[in-house]
């Protein structure tokens, strides 16, 4: 048996340790027997890299890396090329200098390998190194450059120097086309499409595949890929779970599947959480421990977004293709980053509906988010284990009073639309330990602010900031908000709620 890969990004690395390889080979062929700037954007640790070496070694002319591969088939030449490939992953970019360094760093190893003498600047150095080296091998260069955007990700909350560093970039990249003549193909990758200031706007021809449907199963992994080559290790992990393989394959595929990357894409799995997932046989939020961005989690916040409204949420093309600002929509952002995914398309409105992929983000990112606002509840001093036994058994004191005490220990500030923080804040909590709960939800006579249901009870709850909490559970009666669950067996409780936007805790409830 090969052996299950765990982030291995090289891709003769790969063939030559024996790792098992799902074959991208016919869309790396397709793309490399053009003469185009690609640009193809994915979320972190979904195999960007390891599609730039498995062009690298196919431009290295290695045809021995591609045997018994879909390649193997399709090539006939194998001419080697000069490859110039550029890696943005290895520094933190927390000053333009420490930026210039590392990039000036990887230009002078391959002025070095072609005796060029370093003068200039960056992007003057790229220009003399694409056209001296292309002059010197008399072939045209393929440039390869990985995660562009980590130097302005990694400064997201630092404008000033992300503005210095953009135009850094904007200038290297312009000599893409300056250089036409000498290159046979660029090939871009990175999590997000920055075109603030049209990044990319000198670059002739750029050819964004990331929504291509043709180029939709590039990175990740498809159902049928699963079952041909990682069928036995599924037979496996099914086994250790002591459940039959046709559960595994279903539990594998809430859990790390629901990608779609275009209009009609098939389902595509997370590959990390995947792989990890088949090597340890467990179940568990293995992309999402790899880090998740503290800048995604203070968007969220910043917008005062509930995360229930991360459900078919709608966004139209050129909203989700490229981010223009930042302030204004994050949702583009947590696209591109892979918290969102496309789930439907209407081609009338040419408009996208996106939610959240699988169980690993639905589970995951609220703990997060709650983490982030109110730390005392990761093994603090928010007994997470009482306030469900509260809310199971209907002690509706129990809870409030433990909900009242984790906002008093909570240091939040409070920006925008108080209300709906609060409500923000029962939603995370309701939400991660398990329980049924709606926010917003229409009536015929309004909208209650949020029904949480367990398997005896169910909790209407309406918020009011700064008024009486006789007056939310007033509201409550006077609209009929119980009336869709008077036929429900379980027993209900009204509760009205009142905040205090001064101490930013609850003021008073009352129930009946």
């Amino acid at each position: 048996m090969k052996k299950i890969p765990i982030g291995i990004q090289a891709f003769p690395k790969l063939i030559e340790g024996g790792f098992v390889y799902l074959d991208k080979t016919d869309m790396i062929y397709r793309i490399a027997n053009t003469e185009a700037c690609y640009f193809f954007s994915r979320p972190r640790r979904f195999g960007k890299s390891l599609t730039l070496s498995t062009l690298h070694a196919y431009f290295d002319g290695r045809k021995d890396l591609f045997v018994g591969t879909k390649m193997e088939q399709l090539e006939t030449k194998w001419e080697k090329y000069p490859v110039l490939h550029f890696d943005f992953n290895s520094a933190t970019y927390d000053t333009l200098k420490n930026f210039r360094e590392e990039l000036g760093s990887q230009l002078e190893d391959y002025e070095l390998e072609y005796d060029i003498q370093a003068k200039g600047s960056l992007s003057n150095r790229f220009k003399r190194l694409v056209s001296t080296v292309s002059k010197q091998t008399d072939k045209k260069v393929v440039i390869l450059v990985d995660e562009y955007d980590k130097p302005l990700l990694n400064n997201f909350t630092n404008e000033p120097l992300q503005d210095k560093i953009r135009a850094e970039l904007k200038a290297f990249f312009g000599v893409l086309k300056t250089c036409d003549d000498f290159i046979k193909i660029a090939f871009i990758t990175g999590v997000t499409k920055f075109s603030k200031v049209s990044l990319f706007s000198d670059v002739k021809n750029l050819k964004d595949i990331s929504q291509e449907n043709d180029y939709s199963t590039l990175c990740g992994a498809t159902e049928q890929e699963i079952h041909d080559e990682l069928d036995v290790y599924v037979q496996q992990m099914a086994d250790a779970n002591d459940m039959t393989k046709i559960e595994c394959y279903k539990k594998l595929k809430i859990w790390y599947e629901g990608y779609h990357f275009s209009k009609n894409s098939v389902d595509i799995y997370n590959p990390f959480g995947l792989m990890r997932a088949l090597d340890s046989k467990e179940f568990k939020e293995y992309w999402f421990e790899t880090g998740t961005p503290t800048f995604l989690v203070k968007e969220i916040k910043k917008h005062n977004m509930i995360l229930s409204d991360l459900d078919n949420v709608r966004r139209t093309d050129q909203q989700l293709a490229k981010i223009d600002n930042f302030n204004d929509d994050p949702v583009p952002l947590l696209y591109q980053s892979g918290y969102l995914t496309i789930k439907g398309y209407d081609p009338i409105l040419k408009r996208y509906t996106l939610s959240m992929p699988n169980k690993e983000i639905g589970e995951a990112l609220p703990k997060v988010i709650l983490n982030f606002n109110f730390p005392k509840t990761d093994g603090g001093d928010f007994d997470i284990t009482n306030f469900i036994e509260d809310v199971i058994n209907g002690d509706i004191d129990g809870f409030m009073k433990r909900l009242c005490a984790l906002l008093a220990d909570s240091s939040y500030k409070i920006v925008g639309d108080a209300e709906k923080y609060f409500q923000n804040v029962f939603y995370l909590i309701f939400k991660l330990l398990g329980f049924y709960v709606e926010v917003e939800r229409n009536t015929s006579d309004g909208r209650m602010d949020a029904v949480v249901k367990t398997d005896r009870f169910i909790y209407v709850f309406e918020f009011k900031l700064d008024k009486p909490a006789q007056e939310a559970l007033d509201q409550i009666n006077s609209k009929e908000y119980a009336l869709p669950f008077s036929v429900d067996n379980r027993k209900m409780f009204k509760i009205g709620v009142s905040f205090s936007s001064e101490t930013r805790r609850v003021a008073e409830w009352m129930s009946e």
